[in-house]
C-alpha cells in the first residue's frame, strides 16, 4: 500500500542545511497498523507529511497504492497533535466538515458519521460544541473528521501527545477498536513506546538526525492490547522493555531487537 525508496529530506536555513532523512526504505502493507518511533528531531513527522504529500522529498520516491505521491490524495487522511476544531460547529458539524469541503452529499455521510461517534464514545454529544469537550473528546471528534472521508491510509502525527496517560491509554483501546472493524492502512507517528506496543502490527525505531530507519520490530500479541492486568500483559511488558533497550542503546552497540541498523554512517540513538 505505501512504499518509501531511498527517501532523503534536506531543509535549508539560514544557517545552513539541515538533514532530516536519509536514504529512508520502507513498505507498510495494506490494513497493517504501523508506529514510528525515535527521539525528537530524527526526522518522524517529516516522513509523515512526505507520505501525505505535503512535503515533497529532496530524493528518493513515495508511493501509495502504485501511484506517486506529488501532492495530498482524497484517499489518505492526516491526524496532528491539535485537533484544530472549527470552535463554533457542533461536534456533528465538526465530523461532517470534509464531506462539505469535497462536495459530497450530506445524507450519504451521515449514518457513518453518528457510528464514527459511537465507536469513539461520543453517542450524545453531536450537538456539543468544542469548548464544552475536553481534549481527549476533541481528538476523538478529531479522528471521527478524518475517517468520515473513508480513507485508504490514515496518517497519525502524535494526536495523543497533549493528553495525560490515563486519556491516552483509553483512545489507545478506542483506537484498536476502530482498526479492528476497519482495516485502515495506518502509520502512527509516535514517543511513546507504551502507545506504539498498544496499538502497532510493527514498529520502527528511527535513528538520530539524519533519520534512517535503524529496526522493525514486529508485535505479535493478540488485541486487545492493555497496559493493565490483562491477558497479554508480560508479552505486552516484554516488547516495551525491548523497545526500551533499542532506544536507549549508544553508538557502536548491537541491537538486542530484530532488525539491523539502516546504515553505518547513521547516528544512533
Amino acid at each position: 500500500m505505501i512504499k518509501l525508496a531511498g527517501v532523503s529530506h534536506r531543509y535549508s536555513g539560514r544557517s545552513g542545511d539541515v538533514v532530516a532523512l536519509r536514504d529512508v526504505d520502507l513498505k507498510v502493507s495494506e490494513g497493517e497498523f504501523l508506529a514510528i518511533v525515535g527521539k525528537s528531531g530524527c526526522g518522524k513527522s517529516t516522513l509523515l507529511r512526505i507520505v501525505a504529500g505535503l512535503v515533497r522529498p529532496t530524493t528518493g520516491e513515495v508511493l501509495v497504492d502504485g501511484g506517486t505521491v506529488t501532492r495530498p490524495r482524497r484517499d489518505v487522511a492526516i491526524m496532528f497533535q491539535r485537533a484544530a476544531l472549527l470552535p463554533w460547529r457542533s461536534v456533528l458539524g465538526n465530523v461532517m466538515l470534509p464531506v462539505e469541503i469535497f462536495g459530497w452529499r450530506r445524507a450519504a455521510y451521515r449514518d457513518r458519521a453518528h457510528e464514527l461517534l459511537h465507536l469513539t464514545g461520543l453517542d450524545g454529544f453531536e450537538r456539543r460544541l468544542p469548548h464544552e469537550l475536553s481534549g481527549g473528546m476533541q481528538q476523538r471528534v478529531a479522528l471521527c473528521r478524518a475517517l468520515i472521508q473513508q480513507p485508504r491510509v490514515m496518517l497519525m502525527d502524535e494526536p495523543f501527545s497533549a493528553l495525560d496517560a490515563l486519556t491516552r491509554e483509553e483512545l489507545a483501546v478506542a483506537l484498536q477498536r476502530i482498526h479492528l472493524s476497519r482495516a485502515t492502512t495506518t502509520v502512527f507517528v509516535t514517543h511513546s513506546i507504551d502507545e506504539a506496543v498498544l496499538l502497532a502490527d510493527r514498529v520502527v525505531v528511527m535513528s538520530q538526525r539524519p533519520g534512517q530507519v535503524r529496526a522493525e520490530v514486529a508485535i505479535d500479541v493478540p488485541r486487545p492490547r492493555t497496559l493493565g492486568s490483562g491477558a497479554h500483559r508480560d508479552e505486552v511488558a516484554r516488547y516495551v522493555a525491548q523497545l526500551h533497550d533499542l532506544l536507549a542503546d549508544g553508538p557502536g552497540q548491537e541491537s538486542p531487537l530484530v532488525g539491523e541498523p539502516a546504515g553505518s554512517d547513521a547516528p544512533h540513538v
